[in-house]
């Protein structure tokens, strides 16, 4: 495995409360693989990934549990040791590319310097890579795109140009926080598809952070469905549509539209997420499950494999 995390807790320790933004989170990422962490927002997908990379805001703080890379807990090294590790063997795409490049210099600039730092090669040696990169990423012209400034490039070719930098030291996992945030349908695809082709030819894992069931069933090969903090079901995605048994699973496939069957009203989830820092006892889902029973609101489920390969937190399935 490239990346099994286990026990993952990440809290935020405000004046208001504690909130447990990650609370006991396992799961693992196997060569090759793209693995997606689905969830509403607030679900803790993003600070799961910070976790990851050890980049987590204060006030939050990783309280817990092991995230083992190659074998070597990351929670355990120093600022040295994390720092070999992140941008050069763990990349991230971060939502919004609009916000991710620097608005006054050249994406050339930026990518250049991007490579040089991971990579040690000299600015000319650089910045040949970064055409090579560009080109890869299916950018045209990519000796001219180096000399443009981030507003000269649309929203998905800003997407590319932050894979391609992403990609500049070879890593052998690659975080993705929605990296379709805000781009059209059909740049959507483009990015998609894009991610799948840079996992063939570089041989790297992909971590795909996303709200869309529908993104999870055109790309990943394993998901975990994540739950105010909590991962709520984990196991293969053909698995995961066949036989959804988490209620909150089950509500998430059925509100996704179909163009195959004809409906008045689209399926929804009733209620909110809860507020992370007063969360309901028991279940966390039980307010907004339609099948909750008492024992939900009392008694806290724990992630159980009911099938090989299938694990679900919820009290139908724990006899324990």
């Amino acid at each position: 495995m490239v990346l099994v995390v286990d026990g993952l807790r990440t809290y935020f320790f405000t004046s208001g409360g504690v909130v447990k933004a990650v609370d006991g989170v396992s799961f693992s990422v196997g060569n090759g693989e793209i693995f997606g962490l689905v969830g509403e927002s607030g679900s803790g997908k993003s600070v799961t990934a910070l976790s990851i990379m050890r980049l987590v805001p204060p006030p939050g703080r990783i309280v817990g549990g092991r995230v083992l890379f190659d074998g070597k807990d990351i929670l355990l090294m120093n600022e040295r040791e994390i720092s070999k590790i992140r941008g050069r063997k763990i990349s991230m795409i971060f939502q919004d590319p609009m916000t991710s490049l620097n608005p006054v210099l050249k994406i050339g600039d930026q990518l250049v310097e991007t490579i040089m730092l991971h990579s040690g090669m000299g600015p000319t040696e650089a910045r040949k890579k970064a055409i090579e990169l560009l080109t890869d990423v299916g950018i045209s012209d990519a000796e001219v795109r180096l000399e443009q400034y981030p507003f000269h490039l649309s929203g998905g070719m800003k997407q590319r140009v932050m894979i391609a930098m992403a990609l500049a030291a070879t890593p052998r996992l690659l975080i993705a926080d929605e990296p379709t945030t805000n781009l059209d349908v059909t740049t959507q695809a483009q990015i998609l598809d894009l991610i799948r082709h840079v996992r063939d030819v570089y041989g790297m894992a992909v971590m795909l952070l996303t709200h869309n069931l529908g993104i999870v069933a055109w790309l990943c090969d394993k998901v975990a469905v994540m739950y105010a903090g909590r991962i709520v079901e984990y196991t293969d995605t053909v698995t995961l549509f066949n036989n959804p048994l988490h209620p909150y699973t089950q509500l998430l496939i059925k509100a996704i539209p179909r163009i195959d069957v004809r409906k008045e009203r689209l399926e929804s989830i009733e209620g909110e997420v809860p507020d992370m820092i007063t969360l309901p006892p028991g279940c966390r889902f039980h307010p907004r499950c339609p099948y909750a029973k008492q024992i939900c609101k009392m008694m806290t489920p724990q992630l159980v494999e009911v099938e090989r390969g299938h694990y679900v937190e919820c009290l139908i399935y724990d006899s324990g």
